[in-house]
C-alpha cells in the first residue's frame, strides 16, 4: 500500500506522544550523564614557529627556499616531540606528576596549519593546572633540545600556556551532546512509529479497504455500543390482565 504525504504526517502525528516520550527522555539521561557522570577535561596549549630567516646587513631576511623547507621540517618536528627522548626530560622535570613519558604521550597531540611553519601543541588532562605544566614543559624541553637533535636552532616559542582562574572543559560537550541526542532521538522516534504502523495490519477505515481490496464500499455498518441499545428500546409496559381471561392451576398428585 503506498502512503500520500498527507497519511505520512497523519502515521506522525498519531504517536506523537511516543515520539516527543522519547525524545524528551533521551535527552534528559543525555544531559544528566554529560553534567553529572563524566569527569570534565582540560587542555592547555602552546606555539612554536619554526624560523627561516637569516641575518643581512643587521636586517632579517627571508629566503623562500629555506620556507619551503621549515614547512616540510614542522612534520618531522611533530614526530619528534611526541618521542621519549622529549617525554623522558619532561617527566623529570615534573616528578610530582608522578606520570611516565608513554603516559604524556598518550596526553599530547601536536598539530599544524597546511603550508605554515606553527607547530601547536595540546596537553588534555582531567586537571587543568597539570595540563598547563606539561605542554609548558613539552614546549621548553623541545625548544631546548631541538639544536642538539637537529643540529640547527630554528625553534621560537610564540607563547606559553596560562592557568586559568575558571577553566572550560573541553569535554564532554554537554550542549552538543543534548542537541546530537534530540536529533538521533527524532529520527529514532519517527521510525519506530513508521515501524509500528508497518507492524499493525488491522483496517481502521473503509479507505483503507478500498485500498486493499480494490473495491469500492457499498454499506457502512456503525458500531452501536450497548448504552445505545438499551437508552433507545421502548420501556416495556406491565401485562395487564383482561376481563375473562381464566387462571389455571395445575396440581402434581
Amino acid at each position: 500500500m503506498e502512503l500520500d504525504l498527507k497519511e505520512y504526517f497523519h502515521i506522525v502525528r498519531k504517536r506523537i506522544w511516543l515520539i516527543a516520550t522519547l525524545v524528551v527522555l533521551t535527552c534528559l539521561v543525555t544531559g544528566l550523564v554529560s553534567y553529572y557522570f563524566i569527569k570534565p577535561q582540560y587542555s592547555a596549549s602552546t606555539k612554536l614557529v619554526v624560523n627561516s630567516s637569516y641575518q643581512a646587513g643587521g636586517i632579517a631576511r627571508i629566503d623562500y627556499g629555506e620556507v619551503s623547507a621549515s614547512i616540510m621540517l614542522v612534520n618531522t618536528y611533530k614526530e619528534i616531540i611526541r618521542t621519549p627522548a622529549i617525554m623522558d626530560k619532561v617527566a623529570a622535570e615534573l616528578p610530582e606528576l608522578d606520570l611516565t613519558a608513554d603516559q604524556i604521550i598518550s596526553m599530547v597531540k601536536v598539530s599544524t596549519v597546511n603550508e605554515t611553519q606553527v607547530l601547536t601543541i595540546t596537553v588534555t588532562d582531567y586537571n587543568h593546572e597539570t595540563a598547563v605544566k606539561l605542554v609548558n614543559a613539552i614546549s621548553n624541553v623541545f625548544k631546548t633540545d631541538i639544536p642538539k637533535i637537529m643540529q640547527v636552532d630554528n625553534v621560537t616559542l610564540l607563547n606559553q600556556a596560562k592557568q586559568e582562574e575558571v577553566p572550560f572543559p573541553v569535554s564532554p560537550n554537554a550542549k552538543m551532546n543534548i542537541i546530537l541526542a534530540l536529533i538521533l532521538s527524532l529520527i529514532a522516534g519517527i521510525g519506530l512509529a513508521f515501524l509500528m504502523e508497518y507492524l499493525d495490519d488491522t483496517i481502521k477505515s473503509e479507505k483503507e479497504i478500498e485500498q486493499y481490496l480494490g473495491l469500492p464500499i457499498l454499506s457502512v455498518i456503525t458500531r452501536i455500543k450497548s448504552n445505545d441499545l438499551k437508552h433507545d428500546a421502548p420501556p416495556s409496559k406491565p401485562e395487564q390482565k383482561v376481563a375473562g381471561d381464566s387462571v389455571y392451576a395445575g396440581v402434581n398428585n
